[in-house]
């Protein structure tokens, strides 16, 4: 079955991305318990570039598949899992990358859809919440149960100026009703 890739977001209304990201149909990992297990060979860089056996791998529609039954364990390791088994797999930062922006709205009314560089489409808010950190001011998006999203640096970037032209005391980003302070407290 030929993969077709979401349009571009700039081409869609928020409301539109909404509602792609909602049909995304994802496997219940979670609720699987396989009883074989093993290492499966695969990492994912830092960059979101996935390898196998040290060979990167090109095709963006088996990426896009194995990052369907990717899932982060108890442990904080991450694991890819079917039905019948569960294979380890190296994650250097976050297994996805944020790759575009999309911005609707002003102020508390703004809505932000971000492209996964798998092309899973995420609408921040309530449910996706976006993290800064103390130690360093790399932003995460939540994608899924415990699965994160680091942001691209041209993401954060154009994520940063809609903060600064917001203006808000403490410097932050509104989405879905949702205040993401970017400055945090150590």
């Amino acid at each position: 079955m030929p993969y077709t890739p979401p349009p571009e977001l700039a081409s869609l209304s928020i409301a539109e991305i909404a509602e792609l990201a909602e049909a995304q149909k994802l496997p219940p990992v979670d609720q699987w318990d396989p009883q074989e297990s093993g290492d499966s060979e695969m990492r994912i860089a830092a960059d979101g570039s996935w390898y196998h056996q040290g060979d990167p791998i090109r095709r963006p529609a088996m990426v896009r598949a194995f990052s369907t039954i990717l899932r982060r364990e108890a442990d904080r390791s991450y694991a890819l899992v079917t039905p019948y088994q569960k294979l380890s797999i190296e994650v250097e930062d976050a297994p996805f990358v944020a790759v575009e922006l999309e911005s609707q709205g002003s102020g508390k009314d703004r809505t932000l859809a971000f492209r996964l560089n798998t092309d899973h489409l995420v609408v921040a808010g309530p449910d996706h919440l976006l993290r800064f950190g103390a130690d360093k001011p790399q932003p995460y998006l939540q994608v899924r149960r415990a699965l994160e999203a680091v942001l691209a640096r041209p993401v954060y970037y154009e994520l940063v100026e809609l903060a600064l032209e917001e203006n808000a005391d403490p410097l932050g980003i509104w989405s879905s009703g949702v205040f993401f302070p970017m400055a945090t407290d150590k």
